[in-house]
């Protein structure tokens, strides 16, 4: 690994990676480090993503999954020991991320402009997502934990990279990012079907103050938040970054945000601006 002092930090890595590793996970170790020129050594995960195995053999599915959702479990509840050393999933932080659908994809990308009451009826869905979070059980959050981090292993499956950005938040959000994710769509039946395997794989304590479908609300609440800011995300990388080919997961991933329609009507404003104008929007130039 080689991250440049003067451009990445090594530190949150090097520390996370600790975590994991005392969690019994299966992550790189790290063997050999040297921060001062920004190098790290590190044991070797292979080069099979999980979504190249999702998108090629349809059969490994259900044993991926069920791996992926074991060792999230493991994560909760292991890491419940090392989750108060973590930046907190806050306020200001889901508010941020949630700035960069309005900022970067509906600003800078598609030039749409907001009047007060838009503005006003936008925030309104800021605050009911942010509560959302901040309203669940915080446990150790990957940030980022879907099929482009996550490699197929031969024992200890899986392998989990990207892990950096680790925070101290809310129950549902690594769940959201496995069963939601932004580069392959399974149908919503069965997203729900296996948010119930984790649902029912949490400790009776835990299940004791969270009924079914008060996790499904987080769950799928959750979902809006993040993929509103996924979607800024791709837009930011785009234009900040050169990245364009990130725009092409933008209409998946809003999908998402689009079908709670029918549970939510709190998310009126954001579905209809999603329908009406950002969807159609990406059909035209960039």
């Amino acid at each position: 690994m080689d991250a440049p002092p003067e451009q990445e930090d090594c530190l949150p890595f090097l520390r996370v990676a600790g975590y994991l590793e005392a969690m019994q996970l299966n992550a790189p170790r790290i063997i050999e480090a040297n921060l001062d020129d920004g190098f790290l050594l590190l044991s070797d995960l292979g080069s099979r993503q999980y979504l190249d195995a999702l998108l090629e053999d349809t059969a490994t599915v259900p044993q991926l999954y069920a791996d992926a959702i074991a060792a999230l479990l493991a994560m909760q509840s292991r890491g419940a020991a090392y989750q108060s050393r973590l930046p907190p999933y806050d306020d200001k932080l889901l508010r941020f991320e949630l700035s960069l659908f309005h900022d970067w994809l509906c600003g800078t990308h598609l030039d749409i402009g907001f009047s007060d009451d838009a503005e006003q009826a936008w925030q309104t869905c800021c605050d009911l997502l942010v509560a959302n979070a901040l309203d669940q059980r915080q446990v150790f959050v990957h940030r980022d934990y879907h099929s482009r981090n996550l490699m197929v292993t031969t024992t200890g499956n899986p392998g989990i990279l990207d892990f950096q950005d680790a925070v101290e938040g809310p129950l549902t959000y690594d769940l959201v990012s496995l069963l939601k994710d932004c580069y392959v769509q399974w149908p919503a039946e069965q997203v729900w079907h296996w948010a119930l395997e984790f649902y029912n794989g949490l400790d009776t304590a835990v299940r004791q103050g969270i009924d079914e479908e008060q996790f499904r609300r987080y769950f799928e609440l959750m979902g809006a938040q993040r993929h509103l800011k996924a979607a800024g995300i791709f837009a930011r990388l785009c234009h900040r970054d050169g990245k364009s080919a990130y725009l092409g997961d933008i209409p998946r991933t809003l999908s998402y945000v689009v079908e709670l329609r029918p549970r939510y009507p709190e998310l009126e404003f954001v579905i209809e601006l999603i329908e009406s104008r950002v969807l159609p929007g990406m059909d035209g130039p960039e």
